[in-house]
């Protein structure tokens, strides 16, 4: 009867590993993927009724592990000024010393202007807000699109770290290609393990917290997507000293 058990539980972890990693691997509206994800299938991060199906265990293929550094005043942070349903300001203090490639990528798009005006197209209560499609993610376009673009500019290779994803933590979106992530990005609202060395860190948010709890949540059947959601109005980059 024991051995019986120990299948049928077997048989469920399976299955619901297997449902985790399509749901992790399908195109956003179900990007962030892994969160998040980008350039055709998104990969987004998976909910946190997923958590114990997705694991958490290692690195991505072809990443080196770089060790987190203390935090440091003179970082640079990126300023977004939000607006919608909610408005207030979100600083993100950028981790050049994990992730110094996708942190330039993101201080390019935002000195070009190209994060202005973008939404939050995904936000799942509880798990994360992603954003950043500065291709189909724009206010004022179709939105039909949002979450399946990038910048003209290629993807970055992975730049995974032992940064943990906590609550206030920035990764990147990326399709199913470690070496994907372009110019989406999330934010997290709780801790979720298993994204741990498989999304790269790119910063934390270290005040507007509870402007981004504020934010417009989006359809849980529909992944998260959000109609007429919240965007950032203007995006800057403050130079650390």
């Amino acid at each position: 009867m024991k051995r019986l058990l120990y299948v049928l539980v077997a048989l469920i972890l399976l299955a619901a590993g297997f449902m985790g990693y399509m749901y992790l691997n399908q195109p956003d509206m179900g990007e962030v993927p892994p969160m998040p994800s980008e350039s055709g299938a998104l990969v987004s991060p998976d909910n946190t009724s997923q958590a114990a199906a997705l694991g958490g265990s290692g690195v991505g293929a072809g990443a080196s592990v770089i060790r987190v550094a203390a935090s440091k005043a003179s970082r640079d942070v990126m300023v977004i000024q939000v607006a919608g349903s909610t408005s207030g300001v979100v600083e993100i203090e950028l981790r050049d010393d994990i992730a110094p490639n996708h942190v330039a990528r993101i201080e390019k798009l935002a000195e070009s202007g190209a994060y202005d005006g973008v939404v939050f197209h995904r936000v799942i209560d509880g798990f994360m807000a992603q954003t950043g499609d500065v291709e189909f993610g724009k206010r004022g376009k179709s939105l039909a699109q949002a979450g399946m673009g990038g910048s003209q500019m290629p993807d970055l290779k992975a730049e995974f770290s032992q940064q943990p994803f906590e609550r206030g933590v920035v990764g990147m979106a990326r399709a199913r290609s470690p070496d994907s992530a372009n110019s989406q990005f999330f934010i997290m609202y709780a801790a979720a393990p298993w994204l741990d060395g498989q999304y790269t860190v790119v910063g934390r948010v270290i005040s507007g917290m509870d402007v981004i709890d504020a934010l417009k949540k989006g359809d849980p059947d529909r992944n998260g997507m959000v109609q007429d959601p919240d965007y950032m109005q203007k995006v800057t980059i403050r130079k650390g000293g």
